[in-house]
């Protein structure tokens, strides 16, 4: 079974390097998958061009798109795109985020591959930026993609939260971990699977002094063990790659992906919104600024974007 089959490619406007694109050159050549290049342009000036009438700004706006579209197909010029089915889709939208969406569900598309890099200060958690905006409400697999190479024999880590009593936590869990052997498949790559569990809380120790807190960190720590062990077991994942480690997830996943030296992090989103959401951001996003490879995010089944086509 192929890892994917139609794939959409976020360009970069004003890149020189298309991580993106790198990327999901590789993705199709290894999966056969056909690629839709996308373009979300925008200039507020031509809007406000009262001087000229409607036709006039339409045709100004078109001969935009079609000046991108030939800087697309120069762009391929420089690349191997042979035996490849490429098709270049230029849009001019206001919010590139929703022009992202709806290409994404008009074509029917299975994965959103766009390039990302980390961004640093407060700006980070307070303004939503397309790749949070991806992470929320896209309906399919987003792939983030950063400088890590993929090489053949890699390895993959899906992140699994164990603890999640609902069947949607568990739906999530089962899909994270197909979605990451689909990939180790196409990539040659192995699976390891993990799970982060809360410490202790400090203030149970100073209120009772008699809590024993080494046995209970060891009793969480093997309740999470067996369940990984019990979710791994129908994908004959073996112990030996299977990570349960004490701490917040966005501690404990970038860890271990640096240590593996993986080459992508699969994990679920629940695609919150809302002002809290802005504000906070979700374990996948907190998790991607730390990472030094890409970012696989998945949506529960059935997810329904709020982006309106």
């Amino acid at each position: 079974m192929s890892c994917v089959n139609n794939i959409l490619v976020v360009l970069d406007p004003e890149g020189t390097e298309q991580k993106a694109l790198n990327r999901a050159l590789q993705l199709a050549r290894i999966s056969g998958a056909k690629l839709t290049l996308l373009l979300s342009i925008y200039d507020f000036s031509y809007e406000m061009t009262t001087m000229l009438a409607a036709e006039e700004r339409d045709l100004m706006r078109d001969s935009l798109i079609e000046d991108r579209r030939v800087w697309i197909r120069d762009l391929l010029e420089d690349y191997n795109t042979r035996d490849l089915q490429i098709n270049i889709q230029v849009v001019w939208h206001n919010r590139p985020f929703e022009a992202i969406i709806e290409a994404a569900i008009t074509g029917k598309h299975d994965i959103i591959v766009k390039g990302t890099k980390q961004r640093e200060g407060l700006a980070a958690l307070l303004f939503t930026p397309t790749d949070w905006h991806l992470l929320r409400k896209a309906p399919c697999l987003v792939l983030l993609v950063k400088e890590h190479d993929w090489p053949e024999g890699g390895q993959i880590l899906a992140a699994i939260h164990t603890t999640g009593e609902n069947n949607q936590h568990q739906e999530l869990n089962q899909r994270i971990t197909e979605q990451a052997l689909r990939f180790a498949q196409c990539l040659s790559s192995t699976v390891h699977l993990v799970n982060a569990y809360p410490g202790a809380p400090l203030t149970i120790a100073a209120e009772i002094p008699e809590f024993d807190t080494g046995n209970y960190r060891e009793s969480i720590a093997e309740n999470h063990r067996q369940a990984l062990a019990e979710h791994a077991k129908p994908f004959a994942i073996p112990a030996a790659q299977q990570h349960v480690q004490e701490g917040l997830p966005e501690q404990v996943i970038p860890a271990l992906a640096k240590e593996l030296d993986a080459e992508l992090v699969v994990l679920g989103t629940m695609g919150r919104t809302g002002f809290s959401a802005a504000l906070l951001g979700n374990t996948a996003e907190h998790v991607i600024e730390q990472l030094n490879c890409d970012l696989l995010a998945v949506k529960p089944a059935g997810f329904q974007s709020p982006v309106k086509v």
